[in-house]
């Protein structure tokens, strides 16, 4: 099968053709030599993160509480998603958010085989990239399961570090919005990579006091790319091109 691939491997450099190289940085990596799931540092950042968008309403909302705030996010969308609400995925990387893939349908993609693992990916970083003009350059697993194998294939083939999480309010559970924002508060720390959901009401209403919570205790708001030390998503050139195959 044909397949798109990201550029290049980050080493935050950019090349004398002004792009930039995607080598995972040393010593951010957890879980495996290609996962992310906190990042080590002195300074008081973390990363909130939303995943399964975007939803017609609710991501809207959150998008305006964010800009009042001059907060930037990653969000992981689903690729059949990004189909439905184009304009809305592109009004999600003109105000300056990070764009990761989530894969085109939510599968388990620990049932897959690589093949299919590679076209769920592969399916999404392309409408992403004729969407927005640029293809994600990290990726999360539904439910954070991908074997360690798995993450190794991706990112040899794909050069898409497996992006995981340090906070979960479990807002899937639906404990109400007072809770998901009194766990992620209290939970959080320097490096902390924030998991939640932008389908889900109550953790959209929830994000008032969470963002306000999370600057009151001095932390700063980066997107993932960010928080590894690479530049900002929004701001680099990268290429995009077409593989002649995938692994069967």
């Amino acid at each position: 099968m044909s397949a798109i691939v990201a550029a290049p491997a980050l080493t935050g450099r950019a090349s004398a053709q002004g792009r930039f190289d995607f080598t995972i940085p040393q010593g951010v990596t957890q879980g495996g030599s290609t996962t992310i799931t906190r990042v080590p540092t002195a300074q008081p950042r973390v990363a909130m993160t939303f995943d399964d968008g975007p939803h017609h309403s609710l991501t809207p909302q959150l998008l305006d509480m964010l800009r009042a705030r001059n907060i930037r996010a990653t969000f992981y969308l689903i690729g059949h998603r990004v189909a439905m609400y184009p304009e809305l995925t592109r009004r999600i990387a003109a105000e300056g958010h990070e764009i990761g893939n989530h894969t085109w349908t939510h599968p388990r993609l620990t049932g897959l085989g690589d093949t299919s693992l590679l076209r769920e990916l592969d399916r999404t970083s392309t409408l992403i990239n004729e969407v927005v003009g640029r293809p994600p350059i990290t990726m999360r697993p539904p439910y954070g399961l991908l074997s360690p194998r798995q993450r190794g294939l991706i990112y040899a083939e794909r050069r898409l570090p497996t992006v995981l999480w340090s906070v979960d309010p479990e807002d899937w559970r639906r404990p109400g919005s007072s809770v998901v924002a009194s766990r992620i508060v209290s939970r959080s720390h320097s490096g902390a990579v924030i998991l939640a959901h932008d389908i889900i009401g109550a953790t959209v209403r929830a994000m008032p006091a969470t963002l306000d919570g999370l600057g009151a205790r001095g932390y700063d708001f980066v997107t993932v790319s960010e928080l590894m030390g690479w530049p900002r998503w929004g701001s680099r050139a990268m290429g995009f091109t077409l593989a002649s195959r995938a692994p069967g």
